[in-house]
């Protein structure tokens, strides 16, 4: 797998919550996921898409499941990825690489961890 790990079933409910929250959060990096306003909206979008998917029994809970790990892979950043799992961000992008607007945002994203 790569950086970003599969998303088991028994979580969806946790993970549907809370990336959706932190889509409409306005202090988080998701609210603006990294292309624009157009991007943005394709994720908000797509997400409420798998949500109601999920809850309406439309599709089974594992693909569901897989669906989310792909749009986690597809719309966050490696630094987002880790906020969400509950460990804070990379040392190397966090000094580096990120700008303290980025920092900040990512502090906030860590208010709707998942992990």
């Amino acid at each position: 797998m790569a950086v970003y790990g599969g998303i088991q079933a028994h979580e969806l409910e946790r993970w549907l919550n809370a990336l959706t929250n932190a889509a409409y959060d306005r202090r988080c990096p998701l609210s603006k996921v990294h292309g624009g306003n157009a991007r943005a909206r394709n994720a908000r979008q797509d997400l409420l898409h798998l949500a109601h998917a999920f809850r309406s029994g439309e599709r089974i809970r594992d693909d569901v499941a897989a669906g989310l790990s792909r749009w986690c892979q597809h719309y966050l950043t490696e630094a987002e990825w880790y906020v969400l799992v509950g460990g804070r961000k990379p040392v190397a992008q966090s000094k580096a690489s990120s700008p303290a607007a980025d920092d900040d945002a990512l502090d906030v994203l860590y208010q709707h961890r998942v992990g």
